[in-house]
């Protein structure tokens, strides 16, 4: 059986560990790397061309939000969740709009990081259950996927 081949990424290395050593668990995800950098992230997802990158906001050297538009760009087939204890929806709205499949908050983690990691492989949108409902709403201009 192929596994599904993850990249995390977060500059906390207990989270990754943790994140790492829970997703290891099962036979279906194998963990390529943890990278703590925003550069070193976009290097490694280049070269790795991992299924799905979990990715933190707060990086050095570059964003995650810059992390994720470049990654979109130079590893397209890479699906992207981000995880965050950020709860504020336009910083989940502005993480979403680069073309991320999830959002998924840190404190919610022991109960949705699987089925946030499921669902993103799978190419459905998963958002935490925690995050206001207006991080979901868009302004008028911006048209829904069908």
């Amino acid at each position: 059986m192929e596994k599904f081949r993850i990249m995390v990424v977060d500059d906390y290395g207990p989270w990754c560990h943790c994140v790492s050593a829970m997703l290891e668990k099962l036979a279906t995800f194998q963990v390529l790397c943890e990278v703590s950098d925003g550069l070193e992230a976009v290097r490694r997802a280049q070269e790795l061309r991992p299924d799905l990158i979990l990715l933190d906001i707060g990086l050095p050297t570059l964003s995650g939000i810059e992390v994720a538009r470049r990654i979109r760009e130079l590893s397209p087939g890479s699906k992207i969740l981000f995880a965050s204890a950020n709860l504020l929806p336009e910083v989940a709205r502005e993480a979403l709009r680069t073309g991320a499949i999830g959002y998924l908050v840190k404190s919610e983690a022991a109960n949705e990081l699987l089925p946030a990691v499921e669902a993103a492989l799978q190419g459905r949108q998963f958002v935490s259950a925690s995050l206001p409902a207006e991080a979901l709403v868009e302004s008028s201009e911006t048209e829904t996927a069908a």
